[in-house]
């Protein structure tokens, strides 16, 4: 079954203006608004996360579990997607269940402040003292190292005191069961998403990657997102977290040309020769009649190095 992944009408035109980035260092943009192959996910990772974050307000924990399981099997190592499944099982009441899924969350990204905070709660529940109390320690450590001047100052605060009131004993609510959550508009998601491109035109990669990770908390692990975060960590010389992205992105839509293409400068880049020409392969398969991510792919062959620089 043929399906299509998106953001919005906007972003697929700004995806297809890709080349307007190739003067960053390369072109092809996000490439979105292509069809993955019949090698797809089963099920849609951008859909079903929509649908996921839906339930979870709605308070219907059973179908965001079943929505984020879905995301999970294509984007496993999404770390906002495992912490969400986390928070839908603390919904059933399966504390067990959850703190695999935080466990996960914090390991892959350790300054999810929100994630370590309901591992914290999940310990506690679970009467494992030790690594509760050990949790709220780092996060006290970071507090404090923060001195109430980061933009974490308030989340973490509340971290510590959630965890603390759960080891008193004290009937504790989580995130998703106390007050609820809240979820970015997808129209806030579009606008960062833009912000991000913006930032990396003017190659402003970190600050890129800090509006990539927030508009990925409205759409999931969409492909366009985990491509520009390949994009913008490749341009910072993170190249094992670049290559993890692109992997990621082509998991979720296996003809993702930019990601495709990005992945191929990449192993260009490492000296991998061999392996940019399957990409470039790859991409000639698709487009048939050419595209911009294969003509841009070949010069990066042909030079052995950025055609740019």
């Amino acid at each position: 079954m043929r399906r299509s992944v998106f953001l919005s009408a906007a972003l697929v035109a700004l995806a297809a203006a890709g080349p307007l980035l190739a003067s960053g260092g390369g072109g092809g943009g996000g490439g979105g608004g292509s069809f993955p192959s019949e090698s797809a996910p089963q099920y849609d990772p951008v859909a079903e996360y929509s649908k996921g974050t839906a339930a979870l307000q709605a308070k219907d924990f059973k179908a965001a579990k079943t929505a984020f399981d879905h995301v999970l099997a294509s984007a496993p190592r999404d770390a906002n997607t495992n912490y969400l499944a986390g928070l839908a099982r603390e919904g059933l009441g399966d504390w067990k269940g959850a703190k695999k899924f935080l466990e996960k969350a914090t390991k892959i990204d350790p300054n999810m402040t929100s994630a370590w905070r309901e591992l914290g709660v999940s310990y506690a529940k679970l009467g494992d003292r030790t690594n509760a109390e050990a949790t709220m320690a780092s996060l006290q450590a970071k507090a404090t190292a923060c001195a109430d001047t980061c933009p974490a100052a308030a989340e973490l605060k509340l971290a510590i005191d959630a965890i603390n009131t759960a080891l008193s004993g004290a009937p504790t609510a989580s995130l998703v069961t106390g007050q609820g959550l809240m979820f970015a508009s997808a129209a806030k998601g579009d606008a960062l998403y833009l912000d991000a491109v913006s930032l990396i035109n003017e190659h402003r990669y970190e600050d890129a990657i800090a509006t990539l990770k927030s508009a990925q908390a409205s759409f999931g692990p969409h492909p366009d997102i985990l491509t520009y975060l390949g994009f913008a960590n490749r341009k910072l010389k993170r190249f094992d977290v670049a290559e993890s992205y692109y992997l990621a992105a082509l998991a979720v839509a296996p003809n993702h040309r930019g990601a495709t293409e990005y992945y191929g400068e990449l192993m260009v880049e490492r000296g991998d020769l061999a392996g940019a020409k399957l990409k470039l392969a790859a991409l000639d398969g698709q487009c048939r009649f050419g595209c911009a991510e294969a003509e841009e792919l070949r010069r990066w062959i042909a030079a052995g190095h950025s055609p740019h620089s």
